[in-house]
């Protein structure tokens, strides 16, 4: 008899195509078997969602009538799924290895400690390099996949604390998803992820990293790395991630190291082409800055860890310029 772990999984589909039959098939064959799998489709007109709810009969399918983004999608799944212990994110161009929630349920139980679980994902289509084992971020605002590009083999190996997971495969604690009120609907996609483990973060709760959970990830496989889309959202994003979440006095500390980074990334948006983009994203992002001001107060009215605590989530600068120099492996 197969063990059932109680998690819901969640999927957001938008125009995935062939990538997710190949998620469904990978989540068939599970050697632990999910209280439930939701499936939220954004509109989609490419038939992958009619194709996977007669292809999967298990599978709950939730339909939208407009493209909401993955926050908004995701919060409408967990409002409308069963009252399980856990939340799985998985993204339609991400494929677990079959022992995937085998080894998150048993991440909960050797380390009660966390709240969310990041996991250890692979380069699908070069699976001898990581594609990322959870998200650093830095005290000037900047956030990346930590490993990325890097060669997998013998390299983060181990169960250890990360600042949040990448939420194209990750785990949450319902509970604590509900506290922090889920992901903030405004970020529509990229950067959501971050937002909410750092909200988490400054409730006091902690991520670690599941290196047995292994999910082989595809990456911007429907919206491009490069695209408009992906640089607008991101790049806005980053923004308000820190406006809304980094503590006093560490705010008002690295401010200007958060104005640069802004500002050396629209250069280089600029050096390549898109320019335009980056300032719009900006500009977007000043402009919404009253509604993000408040949305900060509240957050830090609410925040129960320390200044001390958070300092030393953050990523250190010694690795951002190994992460980033030349010399370094670049995202």
């Amino acid at each position: 008899m197969i063990a059932v772990f109680d998690v819901t999984v969640i999927i957001v589909n938008h125009n995935s195509g062939a990538h997710l039959d190949r998620c469904l098939q990978a989540l068939a064959a599970q050697t632990v078997r999910p209280h439930q799998v939701v499936l939220v489709d954004n509109a989609s007109h490419d038939g992958s969602a009619d194709q996977a709810e007669r292809a999967y009969p298990w599978l709950g399918v939730i339909r939208s009538p407009e493209n909401r983004g993955f926050a908004a999608a995701n919060n409408l799944a967990v409002a409308h799924s069963a009252a399980t212990e856990w939340l799985a994110l998985l993204n339609p161009d991400a494929f677990p290895a079959p022992d995937w929630l085998a080894a998150l349920r048993q991440a909960t139980q050797d380390e009660p400690r966390y709240a969310l679980f990041g996991c250890r994902l692979l380069d699908a289509a070069d699976p001898e390099r990581l594609d990322g084992v959870g998200d650093g971020y830095h005290a000037s605002g900047l956030a990346w996949r930590r490993g990325h590009g890097e060669p997998a083999a013998g390299r983060y190996l181990s169960m250890g604390e990360i600042f949040a997971p990448c939420a194209a495969a990750a785990l949450y604690r319902r509970a604590t998803f509900l506290e922090a009120g889920g992901f903030d609907e405004r970020f529509f996609c990229y950067m959501e992820d971050v937002d909410l483990g750092f909200r988490l973060r400054l409730l006091g709760y902690r991520c670690g990293y599941a290196p047995a959970a292994i999910v082989h990830h595809v990456g911007s496989g429907t919206t491009g790395a490069r695209s408009p889309f992906t640089v607008y959202h991101g790049h806005r994003n980053l923004v308000w991630t820190y406006v809304k979440n980094m503590p006093s006095p560490w705010f008002w500390l690295y401010l200007p190291a958060h104005l640069a980074l802004n500002l050396l990334s629209i250069v280089w948006l600029v050096w390549r082409g898109q320019g335009w983009i980056a300032l719009r994203a900006k500009f977007d992002a000043l402009r919404d800055l009253p509604r993000v001001w408040r949305l900060r107060r509240q957050i830090q009215q609410q925040r129960r860890a320390t200044g001390g605590e958070i300092r030393r989530a953050l990523t250190g600068s010694e690795e951002l310029l190994a992460r980033f120099s030349p010399t370094g492996t670049r995202r």
